[in-house]
């Protein structure tokens, strides 16, 4: 009797100490990754890769689970029907978050290529939709084969449907495909600076499944339909390089001695390249009289900066600057003559 017992005890104990070990197994797994990963974020060269391992995160912790059900499920003695529905469900939940872990690592491996690489194509928000519908269709159309299900009709069935939802979401799968066609072209990428000939413009947030956001420089969202921008002429200031050539023209007097202006102005705009910051520090300015205008003489200089925006602070500061020492050195600037003819018929008139 004693005998009897102790056995039915072990043989019920059993499968609660397997399945508490896997638990713990798993636990324990998911710890050290998570502390190895976090090892990879405080190394430079390293950290982009940590992004794969926390593709990890959960999934291995149910796998040891259900690992340990599947493992004990011989020995419980169910009745048949049920043992084979627990199997479907433990291939279920199996091929479930190896579908989540196999678009997780597609968007990491993604995402670590496109900081690896400047021409490869950026992850947007849509890339990112766009991977994780293929792969999770494709696991979903695994999984129901896996269960007996015949996938053949359901395939007739979504091509036949497909036809009628193009219809009905028209104007969506327009905006899609426009996405698409931003995304793979390059053309526009997050973080690039955009001016459409609408007067829009801004830094390109991302790229979503109908919307293309943008952020001005008051921090405002703008948000502008993806077929639109297909369709729109634009200017993209950091396609290639952010860096850019700023031009700032300027009147001189006809009185002014051109020598003595050039040499002024060059040596001013090199200080500002070099003291203010969002100049570019090795490039020398150059300078190049355009042509005599009615009131004065027209010229150029250019400088370099690093991105678009520093344009502001550059203009601003090179401003000031080239209008104090032009007092000093007594340069003039030219101004609009106004014409006489308006005062003489306005005192006739008086």
């Amino acid at each position: 009797m004693w005998l009897s017992n102790s056995s039915i005890i072990i043989q019920t104990l059993t499968p609660i100490f397997i399945i508490i070990f896997g638990i713990l197994l798993g636990f324990l797994i998911e710890n050290r990754l998570k502390k190895f990963r976090k090892k990879l974020d405080n190394n430079d060269l390293l950290a982009k890769y940590s992004v794969i391992l926390r593709s990890f995160e959960g999934v291995i912790f149910i796998w040891f689970i259900v690992g340990t059900i599947a493992l004990i499920l011989p020995s419980l003695n169910l009745p048949t029907p049920l043992n084979i529905l627990l199997q479907k469900i433990i291939i279920v939940i199996a091929l479930f978050m190896a579908t989540i872990l196999a678009s997780r690592l597609a968007v990491s491996a993604i995402h670590v290529y496109s900081k690896k690489s400047k021409t490869t194509v950026s992850l947007t928000s849509l890339f990112e939709y766009l991977t994780k519908v293929i792969i999770f269709s494709i696991g979903f159309l695994i999984i129901i084969q896996s269960i007996g299900i015949q996938i053949t009709a359901l395939i007739t069935a979504f091509g036949v449907g497909s036809l009628s939802i193009g219809l009905a979401f028209q104007n969506t799968l327009s905006n899609l495909i426009s996405g698409v066609n931003i995304i793979v072209s390059g053309k526009i990428r997050p973080r690039d600076y955009i001016e459409f000939k609408s007067g829009e413009e801004g830094y390109v947030i991302d790229v979503e499944l109908k919307y293309t956001l943008i952020k001005d420089i008051f921090n405002n969202i703008i948000v502008i339909p993806n077929r639109q921008i297909i369709d729109a002429s634009f200017k993209n200031y950091t396609l290639e390089n952010s860096w850019m050539l700023l031009p700032i023209k300027i009147v001189i007097n006809y009185d002014s001695d051109l020598e003595k202006v050039e040499q002024i102005t060059l040596q001013i705009a090199k200080q500002i390249l070099e003291n203010i910051d969002g100049g570019c520090k090795e490039f020398e300015p150059f300078l190049r009289y355009d042509n005599f205008d009615y009131y004065g003489i027209n010229l150029t200089v250019y400088l370099k900066i690093h991105e678009y925006l520093d344009r502001l602070l550059i203009t601003h500061e090179f401003i000031k600057k080239i209008y104090k020492i032009y007092q000093q050195e007594n340069i003039t600037l030219a101004y609009p003559l106004v014409n006489p003819y308006l005062k003489i018929n306005k005192s006739i008139d008086d």
